[in-house]
């Protein structure tokens, strides 16, 4: 362990280390139930954009895409903030990116859209990763960043469903 990530590590309490890696675990839930999200609602999203099922894919791509350009370029344009300060900024500009999803009067504004909710994508869990481990005893390292994992995988198995349910019961958006 670096001597600047020593301190932080045993500074925390394992209640304040549990409470850090749930809320970053929650960010990666979010991330990861928003990602998946219109696989599940394809037809209600072409249905309510009068669009095609194919387009429809192509909004999950242009995620895909924002995903892929972002992480290098937000990793490196924020590699001089602080940690806590960079997620908080990562999850604010994905939640824009999504209410902006949500509000799309049409096509090409929610695939803009849907690009901008992909940037933070990449960071955040890279980011999410040097907290877990900083904030961890070096034997507990791995255990953490599982940690912030888990709530991807939650999103996969319960978020996901879950959206698709509400999805079509009240409406895509």
């Amino acid at each position: 362990m670096s001597p600047s990530l020593a301190p932080l590590a045993s500074r925390l309490s394992p209640r304040e280390r549990t409470f850090i890696l749930l809320a970053l675990s929650l960010g990666g839930f979010a991330i990861g139930t928003s990602e998946f999200a219109s696989m599940g609602l394809m037809l209600e999203i072409s249905r309510g954009l009068s669009i095609s099922e194919t387009q429809v894919g192509h909004l999950i791509s242009a995620y895909a895409i924002g995903v892929v350009v972002g992480a290098p370029v937000l990793a490196f344009a924020g590699a001089g903030y602080a940690r806590r300060s960079l997620l908080l900024a990562l999850m604010g500009f994905y939640a824009v990116g999504n209410l902006a999803s949500a509000l799309a009067p049409n096509y090409s504004t929610m695939l803009l859209a849907r690009f901008v909710a992909g940037l933070p994508h990449g960071a955040y869990f890279g980011v999410a990763m040097l907290v877990a481990a900083a904030i961890s005893p070096p034997a507990q390292r791995g255990a953490a960043m599982s940690k912030v994992l888990l709530g991807l995988s939650v999103a996969i198995l319960v978020g996901n469903p879950l959206t698709t349910w509400l999805g079509q019961q009240l409406s895509w958006r």
